[in-house]
């Protein structure tokens, strides 16, 4: 690199990168159940607990999003 270049050759800082939901599901409760859908494509049934407006489940990135009205979770 030239004297006074400022770019970086470290690999090692990336821009974080944003996860595309594959689906966004619109629901009436605060704990969801995800197993990704049927057949072979689907993983491990996780239960997810959405805290304030929307969780994205770890596996297979379905977007779960509270609908308007529903209230606070009920510490169970």
């Amino acid at each position: 690199m030239p004297a006074g270049d400022t770019q970086s050759s470290d690999s090692t800082t990336a821009a974080p990168t944003t996860i595309t939901p594959t689906e966004i599901i619109h629901v009436d409760q605060r704990v969801v159940a995800c197993d990704g859908g049927e057949g072979p494509l689907g993983h491990p049934r996780v239960y997810l607990r959405i805290p304030d407006r929307e969780v994205m489940c770890p596996y297979c990135s379905r977007l779960f999003v509270v609908n308007e009205g529903v209230g606070p979770a009920d510490g169970h």
